[in-house]
């Protein structure tokens, strides 16, 4: 483990050492996407230093790239420090371009179903098979139900009474109770955003395992169609992947349950945010509509 660099890079988040001569003494180079955390390259290994220590990331990730280390889909772990307040994980560094990137994503996502089905496969194991993933549907529905209607009581503007009328419907069709049952669980990674998989001369490689837990097929399937990066997809597109995502006649009605509690949680978020991302937000409502209708 590398010591020295590790808190090198720490004093340099803590502005004792400047930044950019750690960068040039080590040989870093940043990367982009860590929205939670500083990661680098550093030759040949991807150096990860976490910036939120909450949900578990860490140990999520590392037990997360070691279920799934003999798939070859995803970095292999090489060392984990568990700082107290800035822990850091170091892997293998795998290349490739982010799958929104392409010209043609819809090209990789049979690729990405099947790589989700591997992972699917394998037995679960502790401590993953006692941690749900994290934002889990169970997650989604306390959202939805305690905080949601607190935050619209609060608002008025016009599109609170639609935001209101819409979570009544989700609440009086019966998608919370079918949601609640117990089903067959299986490994997730817990983050359907279409910027963690990366593909690279016809391979394929996913990254960023720190919401890794439990979940199920049929949540999965609906949690990357609804994923708010999946809307460069057509569904039409989607709908011709259902069954490799795991989708079949036991489990639809649960998958149909789970799309309209996804997309009613994304709703949310950009209810939150409706003036700086309003044709977003406007494009979920009509998403939302269309599939309560």
């Amino acid at each position: 483990m590398p010591h020295k660099l590790l808190a090198d890079l720490r004093a340099a988040r803590g502005r004792q050492l400047p930044l950019e001569a750690v960068l040039h003494e080590w040989r870093l180079c940043p990367l982009s996407g860590g929205r939670n955390s500083d990661v680098f390259q550093w030759g040949e290994v991807c150096l990860k230093l976490y910036r939120k220590t909450d949900k578990n990331r860490v140990a999520r990730e590392w037990h997360g790239l070691n279920h799934v280390a003999g798939l070859g889909l995803a970095p292999q772990p090489l060392w984990r420090d568990d700082h107290p307040d800035q822990p850091a994980l170091g892997m293998s560094f795998v290349p490739g371009r982010p799958i929104p990137e392409l010209t043609n994503p819809e090209l990789v996502l049979p690729w990405i179903a099947a790589a989700t089905g591997a992972m699917q496969a394998l037995p679960m194991a502790e401590p993953l098979a006692s941690w749900p993933r994290v934002d889990s549907i169970t997650h989604y529905i306390a959202r939805l139900t305690d905080i949601w209607p607190q935050q619209l009581a609060a608002a008025d503007d016009a599109h609170t009474g639609k935001m209101r009328t819409l979570l009544d419907r989700w609440e009086a069709s019966g998608d919370v109770g079918l949601l609640r049952r117990p089903t067959p669980a299986v490994f997730s990674r817990g983050d359907a955003n279409l910027l963690n998989w990366l593909s690279e001369n016809e391979g394929l490689h996913v990254v960023d395992f720190e919401f890794s837990g439990w979940s199920d097929r049929a949540v999965d399937a609906a949690d990357h169609i609804e994923h708010i990066s999946a809307r460069q997809v057509p569904d039409s597109t989607w709908r011709t992947l259902e069954d490799d995502f795991g989708v079949n006649r036991q489990n639809r009605s649960r998958f149909a349950a789970a799309r309209r509690t996804i997309a009613l949680r994304w709703l949310a978020v950009l209810w939150r945010r409706r003036d700086e991302r309003e044709p977003e937000f406007l494009a979920q409502l009509d998403r939302v509509c269309a599939l309560f209708s």
